[in-house]
C-alpha cells in the first residue's frame, strides 16, 4: 500500500517559546506611562475624595441661618440686634409681622425658621420645618434655647413641616438623587467601555445620547417607584418624581458624555471629581448649605447632586417652592452636556476628514478616533 503523504503541518516543529527578558523589561511593559498617570490620577481621586468629605463634614457650623422674628415693635428691634450680633455670624435675623408672615417664608424656604416671642410670658415660640434639613434645625434650637437662657425665658419647639414617618431625618430626597447620579454616569461609562470612551463618529454620539435618554427614562420611573408605592419615603408626587428622576439621570449622562469626548478615559475622572468628590458632600444632605465651609457652600448649588437634593426635597415637601434655580441648573448640565459631546464629535469628524486625504489608501480614518 502507498503510504499517504505526511501531513506538511504535522512535520513543522512548533515555534520556540519566547525568551524570557529581563525584569526590568517586564517591568517597563507591565507598567507603562499611560497605567502610571492613570494610577497616580485615581490616586488623587481617592485622597481628593477623602479630603473634600473630611473637609465639609468634620466641624460644621451655622452660617447666616436665615431666621424670621414675630415680636410687638419695641421688642423686635433689639432682638433682631442680638441675633445679627451673635459671634461668627450664625443667624441672619429679620423682623415679619406676624406669624402667618413667617409660617408662610419658612414653606416657601425663604427663612429656615422663625423665633415668635411673647412679651407676656416668659415662653418663646421657636418655628422649624426639619423636613428642610433636619440639622439646621437642629442648630437652630440649640442656639435659641442659649440665648433665652441668657434672657432667662423658655422656648417651645414648633415643627411645622416635618418629614414623612417612613423618611428618616429626611434624607431620602438626597439618597435618591445619588443613585439617579451613580446610574446616570455609570451607564454613560459602560457604554463608553463597550464603544470606545470616544464614540467613533457623530451618528455614534447622538445613538450613544439617545440610549441614556431612553436609561433616564427607565431609571426616573424605577426611582420613583421604588420610593413611592414600594417604601412610602416620598409619596403624593409620582409623575414630578419621574420626571426629575430622568432629568438628574440625563444631566449627569450627557456631561459624562461630554467629559468622555473631550478627554477620553480621562472624562470619567472629571466626572467622578464633579458629582462625587465635589458633589455629594456638598449637597445638602447631612449638612445643609448654611452649615457648611464656605468652599463647599458656594459649589453646592450649581453641581447637580446638590440641585437635584433641592429640587426634589422642595418639590415634595415644600409645595415646589424655590425650585427654579436647581431646575436651571439640571436642564444646563443637560443641554449643555448634549451641545458639547455633539458639537465635539462632529468637530472630530471633520478633522478626520481632513486627514484623510493625507492617509494612504486602505488605512482606515476611523482608527484616529477611536474604536470604530
Amino acid at each position: 500500500m502507498t503510504p499517504s503523504p505526511a501531513d506538511p503541518a504535522q512535520d513543522t516543529p512548533p515555534a520556540p517559546a519566547p525568551a524570557p527578558q529581563g525584569f526590568t523589561t517586564e517591568l517597563r511593559d507591565a507598567l507603562n506611562l499611560r497605567g502610571v498617570l492613570l494610577i497616580v490620577g485615581v490616586l488623587a481621586l481617592q485622597l481628593g475624595f477623602v479630603l473634600s468629605y473630611i473637609g465639609a463634614f468634620h466641624a460644621p457650623k451655622p452660617h447666616h441661618i436665615a431666621v424670621a422674628v414675630v415680636a410687638p415693635s419695641q421688642v423686635s428691634g433689639p432682638v433682631v440686634k442680638q441675633l445679627n450680633t451673635l459671634e461668627n455670624g450664625p443667624l441672619d435675623a429679620r423682623v415679619v409681622a406676624t406669624e402667618k408672615q413667617a409660617r408662610t417664608l419658612i414653606l416657601d424656604r425663604t427663612v429656615d425658621a422663625a423665633i415668635l416671642v411673647d412679651p407676656k410670658s416668659t415662653t418663646d415660640t421657636l418655628l422649624v420645618a426639619s423636613a428642610g434639613g433636619p440639622a439646621v434645625s437642629s442648630t437652630a434650637q440649640q442656639i435659641a434655647q442659649t440665648i433665652e437662657t441668657d434672657r432667662h425665658r423658655q422656648v417651645t419647639i414648633t415643627d411645622i413641616r416635618p418629614p414623612a414617618a417612613s423618611d428618616g431625618r429626611g434624607m431620602s430626597s438626597f439618597y435618591l438623587v445619588v443613585g439617579w447620579m451613580v446610574g446616570g454616569y455609570l451607564a454613560a461609562t459602560i457604554l463608553g467601555m463597550a464603544g470606545g470612551a470616544r464614540p467613533a463618529n457623530l451618528h455614534r454620539t447622538v445613538i450613544r445620547l439617545s440610549s441614556l435618554a431612553l436609561y433616564a427614562i427607565v431609571s426616573g420611573l424605577g426611582g420613583a417607584i421604588i420610593v413611592g408605592p414600594l417604601l412610602g419615603a416620598l409619596e403624593g408626587h409620582f409623575a414630578e418624581l419621574w420626571a426629575l428622576g430622568a432629568l438628574i439621570v440625563f444631566a449627569s449622562a450627557a456631561t459624562t458624555v461630554a467629559f468622555q469626548v473631550l478627554w477620553g478615559v480621562i472624562g470619567v475622572g472629571v466626572t467622578i471629581l464633579l458629582f462625587v468628590v465635589l458633589g455629594n458632600p456638598s449637597a445638602g444632605g447631612a449638612y445643609p448649605a448654611v452649615l457648611l465651609p464656605p468652599f463647599w457652600r458656594s459649589v453646592g448649588e450649581w453641581l447637580p447632586p446638590g440641585a437635584g437634593t433641592t429640587v426634589v426635597r422642595n418639590t415634595v415637601y415644600f409645595s415646589g417652592n424655590a425650585i427654579a434655580q436647581p431646575l436651571w441648573v439640571l436642564v444646563g448640565y443637560a443641554v449643555l452636556g448634549t451641545a458639547v459631546a455633539v458639537t465635539a464629535s462632529a468637530l472630530r469628524l471633520r478633522r478626520s476628514q481632513r486627514l484623510a486625504g493625507a492617509q494612504p489608501a486602505g488605512e482606515p480614518v476611523v482608527s484616529r478616533l477611536g474604536t470604530p
